[in-house]
């Protein structure tokens, strides 16, 4: 990377960055996010270039032994990016990433076998990123945040798919709002996906025993945000059917177990099928709460 690229591409006027070059971001994006195909990058970073401006500036890294890819055969050989331990390094200290864990991948068959989860999760992603575009919302490549993990009691943890802050905008105010993100590519059981309700609601009643003199205030939650994010799940991978039941059973945890019904009062909760997320957008009403009215809602206007 080249003093003079780096120039270019800052004073180019990107999305989503006027000022940051590109290489700079597609680093910044793949520690964030772990991995990313050459198109999700693009769609991600640089939607109104060229996808062949984002290929030669991965090329240029990985000559830098910086960035390198898997192939996808079943997909066409699509390449999957990701940080080598070198990079992982480098950006582990920057400040927009300050605090996330790193997650260096050593190899190629290592990069594959995170691959159909990852890339769904960052696909779910994409669809809030588009939205947000459409609607001048503010909702970037590093305000998606995968794998976050909290502390929950008895020694266990509840681990979020992905954590999304999204700012809504209009002529009046600014709505600032938070999301634990769940998606499921219907792998595990439906009473598995269920039951990720109840560590929800074991984390919003979590209180962190005491510390010596040092007094908790309130649950664990509040450390990190000033109120509990809504609990969204992003369905794939079935046939309609499929998804509905899982959907019901869903619903019926929120209004069967004590603790997530009494979540469910507070938090509003809400699934939805990727491929309708990305058909229709995730601000339409297409979002199914998990308790209390049965009309379809976007996601932002989902109510305890």
């Amino acid at each position: 990377m080249t003093n003079a690229q780096s120039s270019h591409d800052a004073a180019a006027g990107f999305t989503p960055s006027p000022v940051e070059p590109l290489t700079h971001q597609l680093l910044a994006a793949l520690a964030q996010h772990r991995m990313a195909t050459t198109h999700q990058l693009h769609v991600l970073l640089r939607p109104d270039r060229t996808r062949q401006s984002v290929s030669l500036q991965l090329n240029a890294l990985r000559r830098e032994h910086l960035v390198d890819f898997a192939v996808l055969p079943q997909a066409h050989r699509t390449r999957v990016w990701y940080l080598t331990p070198k990079a992982a390094r480098l950006t582990r200290d920057w400040p927009a990433l300050r605090g996330r864990p790193p997650y260096p991948i050593t190899s190629g068959s290592a990069a594959s076998l995170k691959t159909p989860h990852t890339l769904t999760v960052l696909r779910t992603h994409l669809a809030f990123v588009a939205d947000a575009r459409r609607h001048g919302d503010e909702h970037g490549h590093l305000d998606w945040t995968p794998e976050v993990s909290h502390a929950i009691g008895d020694g266990e943890r509840v681990i979020a798919d992905a954590v999304m802050h999204y700012t809504v905008t209009n002529s009046e105010h600014r709505r600032k709002l938070r999301a634990f993100i769940e998606v499921d590519r219907t792998t595990m059981s439906s009473e598995r996906l269920a039951a990720k309700l109840i560590e929800y609601a074991r984390l919003w009643s979590y209180e962190p025993p005491p510390m010596g003199r040092r007094r908790t205030a309130g649950p664990g939650w509040l450390r990190w945000y000033p109120v509990f994010p809504r609990v969204l799940f992003v369905l794939t991978g079935a046939t309609q059917p499929t998804l509905r039941n899982r959907i019901n059973d869903l619903q019926a945890m929120a209004a069967q177990h004590p603790l997530v019904r009494t979540l469910a009062g507070q938090v509003p909760l809400g699934a939805a099928v990727l491929e309708t997320l990305e058909a229709q957008s995730p601000s339409a009403p297409v979002w199914i709460p998990l308790a209390g009215s049965p009309e379809h809602r976007p996601w932002h206007t989902l109510t305890p």
